[in-house]
């Protein structure tokens, strides 16, 4: 698993470290130029989320028909192009259609498609631990060395670190990532269309999810620094002393997470825990006292980073295996459309009513949520056969189709095995196997 998944992470965290090194500085960056205004300098840096709401299902549908490896060398090739832009920017015009070239390369949801393709399912909660700890790391470093570089050297260096590293994923992606396996599918005659993939309702819940979860996480990151340093008198340069401590104990929540949603099946406890952590972090979070707005930091952190290594596993487990890149795709696209509504209403409720506004409505949200994931199916009751095209011939496979408790069925071509998912609380495993002979 780890030889597939460590250089598809890599790539994704150089790509997310390039994004992130940029935030600390880029705004005091982008004030500077010629025809800055405050409008403009927000659209500089959020742009990017923009553009990858818009192309996230697209560059999902078509790797669903290309391929994985090429639409992520095409997505990379142009986030390369717009850090090139950026770093020749002089004017907030330029900088700004460099940002959203930045997120243009949408390749987000391809990536993680590739590992579900690449990882079995019962070893993918695993896998995206790894993802989500590799782009936890990137997010660290970048937080820490981004003012220091910035500072140092000058922002313009910053992206152009950033085109190096895009080109080294590149390297990463031809030497070390292996192909997608070929897979025929049991349903060959049906199209692959987004619009199906919007209307599962246990897709929808983790659409959903993901939307609240990022959203919550801007709002963090807008609260967390202004009430650090204005309420609490904060030096800038002292910021790190609270993040790194916070984002180490969220990196070391992310393995007893993904133990407990792949070995024991509490998929939906991981979840329900995780938003409980959201809504005692921001009750905490209003409290003018340092110890305990920190604490709201911390469960903050161990709350999102909860989430993490089984969000994408979980709404890659719902899709059908013809799907993955359009139901991933979506699932990414929400979560930016999070990104971008957290900041503007969280800017909103902060300058007209206070972070005691924003704590009260996060709360009451949490609860809404909290009953919905209760609604959601637990995907701990899905299973898969791995049976050997040698000793079960491809045409026995139709009598599957119309099998009660038999989710779907496709076929690894290169390993040339077929792979049966279904319900085992309509059906065994052993009843399957007793209906293939």
């Amino acid at each position: 698993m780890i030889k597939q998944v460590l250089p598809l992470s890599g790539i994704l965290a150089l790509r997310f470290f390039g994004l992130f090194i940029v935030m600390p500085v880029l705004s005091l960056y982008a004030l500077e130029m010629e025809g800055a205004t405050p409008i403009l300098m927000g659209i500089a840096i959020g742009g990017y989320a923009l553009t990858q709401v818009l192309l996230q299902i697209p560059f999902g549908l078509v790797s669903d028909r290309i391929g994985r490896k090429k639409t992520i060398f095409f997505g990379l090739l142009v986030f390369i192009l717009g850090s090139v832009v950026c770093a020749m920017a002089e004017s907030i015009e330029m900088l700004i259609v460099g940002r959203f070239l930045q997120g243009a390369g949408a390749i987000g949801g391809v990536v993680s498609a590739m590992i579900a393709d690449l990882v079995k399912e019962e070893r993918r909660t695993k896998a995206m631990a790894v993802m989500g700890a590799t782009i936890s790391m990137s997010f660290t470093a970048a937080m820490i060395l981004g003012p220091i570089i910035g500072s140092s050297f000058g922002v313009d260096k910053l992206f152009w670190l950033t085109a190096l590293l895009a080109s080294l994923a590149i390297l990463v992606l031809f030497i070390n990532v292996p192909e997608a396996p070929l897979v025929s599918y049991s349903f060959e005659a049906e199209e692959s269309r987004w619009q199906e993939v919007l209307h599962d309702k246990n897709l929808q819940l983790m659409n959903l999810t993901n939307f609240l979860q990022k959203a919550f996480m801007t709002l963090a990151f807008l609260i967390i620094p202004l009430a650090l340093v204005k309420g609490m008198h904060f030096e800038h340069q002292d910021l790190w002393k609270v993040y790194i401590p916070a984002a180490i104990l969220g990196v070391l929540s992310m393995a007893p997470a993904a133990i407990l949603a792949e070995k024991k099946g509490y998929f939906k406890g991981v979840l329900l825990f995780g938003i409980v952590m959201f809504a005692l972090s921001y009750t905490c979070m209003v409290s003018r006292e340092p110890w305990l707005f920190i604490l709201g930091v911390m469960l903050f952190f161990i709350g999102f980073s909860a989430h993490e290594p089984i969000m994408q596993s979980l709404a890659s487990k719902y899709a059908k295996a013809h799907q993955k890149g359009a139901a991933l795709g979506v699932f990414t696209s929400f979560g930016y459309l999070g990104s971008f509504f957290g900041g503007l209403l969280g800017g909103h409720f902060y300058q007209w009513f206070g972070i005691f506004s924003i704590a009260c409505f996060v709360g009451s949200v949490s609860i809404v949520w909290l009953i919905l994931i209760f609604r959601m199916k637990n995907p701990a009751h899905q299973k898969n056969l791995y049976l050997s095209l040698l000793e079960y011939p491809r045409e026995r496979f139709s009598r599957l189709l119309e099998m009660e408790g038999v989710l779907e069925w496709y076929v690894n071509e290169n390993e040339r095995v077929a792979i049966v998912k279904y319900d085992q609380t309509s059906v065994s495993g052993e009843t399957i196997l007793e209906r293939m002979k």
